[in-house]
């Protein structure tokens, strides 16, 4: 089960668990994609980044859900970017 601390960020003080989330912008598809590397295929789109990390903070919930509803194990974060090595 997920343990650990919640992180806020600018955009409307929402919370999101501390699973790091890649967010880059896509020429191909004229947009952002923000992916959550520890939760398989979990990915969004957006036009802008912050809409794209809003769409992906769905996913992430649909993702956890599905996952206990199937009796899957949900995977602690474990991905850190080296900048952010501790």
């Amino acid at each position: 089960m997920l343990t650990g601390s919640s992180l806020r960020f600018a955009h409307g003080g929402r919370t999101l668990s501390d699973y790091h989330i890649n967010v880059f912008h896509s020429d191909e598809d004229g947009g952002y994609i923000a992916d959550i590397p520890d939760l398989e295929a979990c990915s969004a789109f957006g036009p802008t980044a912050e809409e794209a990390l809003a769409e992906v903070a769905k996913a992430k919930e649909a993702w956890l859900a599905a996952a206990r509803e199937a009796g899957k194990p949900i995977p602690e974060p474990r991905y850190w970017p080296a900048i952010y090595a501790r």
